[in-house]
């Protein structure tokens, strides 16, 4: 009982050295408000208002029904130019895109020569660049079809695809990646907070204190890692109703207690971590390092970003020992589709035993730093 209070006790007092510790204040409030929402909405779904610009050296009936398919809000009306601001509107960045349809286009697709049209793309603007030139390619194709066939309509299949879109029928982005980003926030908050405040501990002077008081490596590690896990839990919790929810407006299907129960164990795995690199770096620049070289492939290679699947199969076996794949699996399970206990209780096992493991190798190397200091 003693032990426990110890614990408690000393977990209030990383409260109340967090409350004065503004800069990691905004950065909690930050990462969990404007954080989520400029990284779920930052990017573009589709193309959006791209500036288009066409030589028309045809001046043909199909050529001005292809200038005209380009329309709001894909695409600007498309702007009339010569050869000469072609080169110039692309290099100033003027025109995303550019359009060169030849003479005698129309008079050479009636006859079947198959004529091109030169179709220059602004590379530096990655997203508009990859969609928008499928998007012309879709059009002219369309238009060319239909001045061919002499009428609009679509052509008859054998068969017919019945798609449904499970769980996001829109396909709208901002409701897979705004949750994503609140796993991500999580995760680095987690080690950042309880690395933070080792590295501030003994920047204070503070750790010496604690050696001489009758308290154990493993009551000081254990009250900062509930205290920082209850912090950046609290934080995730008010993200998904605030910000996730009500400002974005994403529909969260499951039980968002089981979600906190999840990554609340996750937690316990993170914030071990924090505990680990904290006894490693000697100053906050020192941390900021170790955590960037950790955070990317836990970020990048859990299947947040993209589909494990579609990884190398050792890359895969990896990344089995990161808690963040299974909380990533977990999570998504249960947001997104409303996955009950009966489904994630491997995540919740596996991130467990990852825990438990990561809790015990930060354990050994902090008893053994501060035996050094002492």
């Amino acid at each position: 009982m003693r032990s426990l209070l110890n614990i408690f006790n000393l977990g209030i007092k990383e409260f109340r050295s967090l409350s004065r510790d503004y800069a990691m204040l905004a950065l909690i409030a930050w990462a969990f408000t404007l954080g989520v929402y400029s990284s779920a909405t930052g990017i573009p779904e589709t193309l959006h208002n791209a500036p288009i610009a066409v030589v028309d050296e045809d001046q043909s009936q199909l050529s001005s029904r292809i200038i005209n398919a380009f329309q709001a809000p894909y695409f600007r009306t498309p702007e009339m130019i010569d050869h000469g601001r072609m080169d110039r509107g692309m290099d100033t960045g003027l025109y995303s895109f550019t359009l060169d349809i030849p003479p005698n286009f129309q008079r050479d697709v009636l006859a079947g020569r198959q004529p091109a049209i030169q179709v220059n793309v602004d590379a530096t603007q990655t997203a508009q660049a990859f969609s928008g030139a499928g998007y012309i390619q879709n059009i002219v194709a369309t238009e060319v079809s239909e001045f061919v066939s002499r009428y609009r309509s679509d052509p008859s299949m054998p068969a017919q695809l019945a798609v449904r879109m499970e769980y996001n029928p829109n396909l709208t982005q901002a409701w897979f990646g705004a949750v994503m980003e609140v796993i991500n926030q999580i995760t680095m908050l987690s080690i950042i907070l309880t690395g933070a405040a080792l590295i501030r501990e003994r920047e204070h002077g503070t750790v010496e204190h604690l050696l001489v008081m009758p308290l154990s490596a493993f009551e000081i590690m254990l009250a900062k890692v509930w205290s920082m896990g209850a912090v950046v839990l609290g934080a995730a919790a008010l993200s998904l109703l605030l910000v996730v929810q009500g400002w974005i407006g994403v529909p969260l299907s499951g039980s968002l207690a089981l979600f906190l129960f999840g990554a609340a164990l996750h937690l316990f795995a993170t914030t071990s971590m924090g505990i680990f690199f904290g006894t490693l770096a000697r100053s906050m620049p020192q941390l900021g390092l170790l955590v960037i070289l950790t955070l990317i492939p836990l970020e990048i290679l859990s299947g947040g970003t993209t589909p494990r699947e579609s990884m190398p199969e050792l890359v895969q076996n990896i990344m089995l020992a990161a808690p963040t794949t299974h909380f990533v699996s977990l999570a998504q399970a249960i947001l997104f589709r409303d996955a009950g206990l009966s489904i994630v209780w491997p995540q919740l096992l596996a991130i467990v035993g990852i825990g438990a493991a990561f809790f015990g190798g930060a354990l050994w190397r902090f008893r053994r730093t501060i035996g050094q200091m002492a």
